[in-house]
């Protein structure tokens, strides 16, 4: 027997709490039609293709599907090549033959601003009726407010890079992370006995200001660890301006290199800065430490 969805449309870039309306609608309405929750995304930014300039975004693919799952009960994120075909795809095609035909949706949600097709020719207006006119279900999510204020991943992409960690999390309704697998970096942390990771951030990835900055750290086998995360230059020990995200997890220990984790940063700390020695900076970072436990 074909499996039934009701899917949620949208890019969800950063899976904020007005995406958080339209997947938990898609998870009721597929508890009362006995079919597979489902989130519609591509693989990636469509402007990033039309522009063959980098994006940068609050989430990856991978974050975007795993944020769908653990938050809202998603139990199928279909991601589908942005390319030239998908362009060019007539509205109608969208939806009669990729949704219905491929990914057997008996409904769909998608927010009051949804535009898809050739062109973006499709409309909230005409997926309604369209709908209505081949028998699959839709619900159009009226736009969500928070303070006043739409609420939007170009809003909340401002918010992380102007460092307001706190309204970014208000607004994604978790907070902002980072995540990737651990990478060597040059080793003078571990030299210095206040270990750290280094994170490879795939992409061109929204980030905030250069700081250090409180955050806890979720590994591999499910443990959820106190952390202080360094992003900058380094320009103490660094010397060649490379960006690193670095973290260090607050009594932790064993070896993570190659392991994929997930870096939330909750409150900005301290301004990166250069001190006049290591010594005077391992000092600096032993009482970031201490702030961050009191956490």
């Amino acid at each position: 027997m074909t499996e039934k969805t009701v899917i949620a449309l949208g890019f969800f870039d950063g899976v904020h709490i007005g995406h958080g309306a339209l997947l938990r609608r898609a998870t009721e309405r597929a508890g009362e039609l006995n079919a597979t929750p489902a989130a519609f995304t591509f693989d990636r930014s469509p402007r990033e293709f039309v522009t063959g300039q980098p994006v940068p975004l609050l989430t990856d693919v991978n974050e975007r599907a795993a944020l769908a799952r653990e938050l809202y009960g998603i139990e199928r994120v279909i991601v589908a090549q942005f390319d030239r075909s998908m362009m060019t795809m007539p509205w109608e095609d969208f939806l009669g033959t990729l949704l219905v035909g491929q990914h057997h949706a008996v409904h769909l949600v998608a927010g009051h601003d949804f535009r898809f097709g050739y062109k973006n020719e499709g409309t909230p207006e005409l997926l309604r009726t369209w709908c209505a006119g081949h028998g699959v279900g839709c619900d159009i999510i009226p736009k969500v407010e928070l303070n006043g204020v739409t609420v939007s991943s170009t809003h909340i992409r401002a918010l992380v890079e102007a460092g307001d960690l706190e309204q970014a999390t208000a607004f994604l309704g978790h907070p902002y992370a980072l995540s990737g697998a651990v990478v060597h970096g040059r080793h003078i942390g571990t030299s210095e006995l206040v270990p750290t990771i280094n994170l490879a951030a795939e992409g061109a990835r929204v980030l905030p200001p250069h700081g250090v900055y409180v955050s806890r750290t979720h590994l591999p086998e499910g443990r959820i660890v106190r952390s202080v995360t360094n992003i900058g230059v380094r320009p103490t020990v660094g010397g060649d301006d490379a960006l690193t995200v670095e973290t260090h997890l607050i009594g932790y220990e064993g070896d993570l290199y190659g392991a994929m984790i997930r870096v939330e940063l909750l409150r900005f700390l301290r301004e990166e800065r250069r001190f006049a020695s290591v010594e005077e900076l391992y000092r600096q970072i032993e009482r970031d430490i201490r702030t961050a436990e009191k956490e």
